[in-house]
């Protein structure tokens, strides 16, 4: 199910409002958990029914792990382990097996050998995600960092909580637990979580779906028709759109949090303005690289080990968030190029992000590093983001094809322009916090303008078939 779809927006969401606030009527806020994870296992269901039953038997495996972890400490590590393998089992299998037999194939294939028969395996929605909060979960009640949880309800809503079960943010367990059973719903969490879920929903329908009607034909162009213009319109527009498109979904995210009385982290800091690679980082996905920080590359060795083994942990960190997103070639590619960068700015020093002489240029070259990177990460294969690099560093000049012609109408043209200036903006300023803060009448204005006007217009959109799946579903 999808957030930007009728039948969230008019069935399944004012259906789980009223549902959990009109069981604290009568039952006094006990079952306002088994209401929410009954409803997660719904959105689950309607969106990949035929995974539903893996999630449940992963969760009741992790919870048992964790109790045990928590009682018997002379064999934690012995569960710590089983966990670990289930986890990354499944994530391997699901996310991985048709690269790998695929890859094999065509080596034995040019052996003159029989293929492997395998069918075709279907990637659970979300599994990436839901994967890395148990994992974080079983290393946390590992470490001590927390307890484990005795409810399962409690544990299972953790893991399954619909707002952020299919693409994050990515939620620590021990950031979210005291909020499983002591969060205080407020009349201002819930004003400011509509505001946040509006703004979110208006990102999405309006500018990123746009943009992707622009960026999905230029990539599906043949090589031969890309010429310099169209392969750099392409790539500056899918810049804008995956980020609109996932900070809208995180907008969202936390929006839909704060409608139940829940505090989700932050998971974009204006990425753009970034003024190097370890910048960009530091605001892009923020929940991914600082679980990518914390369970692999300072159990690694850090930058504790002197600078090779620094450079080394963290093009393996690099390599491996590559391949989170995706089992093909040029995610992994992305993923060493970015880890590439990061070495050169942790070797030279560019990675001072306090220095004040030439800003300006350091973000403009963090930039372009950035949209070629996008170029790869958005390419179905290396042939394509090779040709796609070429046309957008030589000069050529041909007509516009006519399918992008007509992607270029006047409504996608003034939405894609009003996102250009996310690559201008201070790094500081966040709109969205300016509108939620309410210091003056002018936000509180814009809030409800929002409300009343922003959303029957994507709500109209959306009936009208402007909906489209977010980016990050697929990872």
């Amino acid at each position: 199910m999808v957030f930007s779809s009728t039948i969230f927006l008019f069935g399944f969401l004012p259906a789980v409002i009223i549902c959990y606030f009109g069981q604290q009527l009568f039952a006094h806020r006990r079952l306002r958990n088994t209401v929410l994870l009954c409803f997660s296992y719904l959105f689950y269901l309607y969106g990949a029914a035929g995974f539903l039953l893996i999630l449940i038997l992963s969760t009741l495996a992790d919870y048992v792990l964790g109790r045990l972890i928590n009682r018997r400490v002379k064999r934690k590590r012995l569960w710590l382990s089983i966990s670990l393998l289930l986890n990354l089992g499944l994530l391997a299998y699901f996310k991985y097996a048709n690269f790998f037999v695929s890859e094999l194939n065509s080596v034995f294939l040019g052996w003159q050998l029989s293929p492997i028969e395998l069918q075709t395996v279907v990637l659970p929605i979300g599994i990436s995600f839901f994967t890395f909060q148990k994992i974080s979960y079983i290393i946390d009640v590992y470490r001590g960092k927390s307890p484990a949880l005795d409810n399962i309800v409690d544990f299972a809503l953790y893991i399954a909580m619909f707002p952020q079960l299919i693409a994050g943010p990515i939620v620590r367990f021990s950031y979210i637990r005291s909020q499983l059973k002591g969060r205080r719903e407020s009349w201002e969490d819930f004003y400011n979580g509509i505001v946040r879920f509006c703004w979110g929903l208006a990102k999405k329908v309006i500018i990123a779906n746009s943009c992707a009607h622009i960026t999905d034909v230029v990539f599906g162009l043949k090589p031969e028709l890309l010429d310099t213009k169209v392969a750099w319109l392409g790539a500056m527009g899918y810049t804008l759109q995956i980020y609109f498109d996932f900070s809208a979904y995180s907008d969202m995210a936390i929006g839909l949090g704060m409608l139940f009385g829940f505090s989700f982290p932050e998971n974009f800091k204006r990425p753009y303005s970034a003024v190097s690679i370890t910048d960009f980082w530091r605001r892009w996905h923020i929940t991914l690289s600082r679980w990518f920080k914390d369970y692999l590359y300072i159990p690694l060795g850090g930058n504790r080990r002197g600078t090779i083994r620094t450079c080394w942990n963290m093009a393996i960190v690099c390599v491996l968030c590559g391949l989170w997103h995706g089992a093909n070639w040029t995610f992994l590619i992305w993923g060493v190029y970015h880890g590439l960068f990061l070495v050169i700015e942790r070797i030279s020093g560019l990675r001072d992000v306090s220095r004040e002489k030439y800003k300006i240029i350091r973000r403009c070259v963090t930039l372009l590093i950035i949209i070629v990177g996008w170029v790869l990460f958005r390419s179905e294969n290396i042939s394509q983001a090779v040709g796609f690099l070429t046309a957008m560093f030589s000069v050529s000049d041909l007509p516009l094809s006519y399918e992008l012609s007509r992607a270029l109408n006047y409504r996608n043209i003034l939405f894609v322009m009003a996102a250009l200036p996310v690559f201008f903006l201070p790094a500081d300023v966040s709109l969205i916090k300016l509108i939620m803060e309410r210091k003056d009448p002018i936000p509180v204005v814009v809030g409800v303008l929002m409300i009343l006007l922003l959303l029957p217009y994507c709500a109209a959109l959306i009936v009208g078939g402007a909906s489209s799946p977010f980016i990050y579903y697929r990872f």
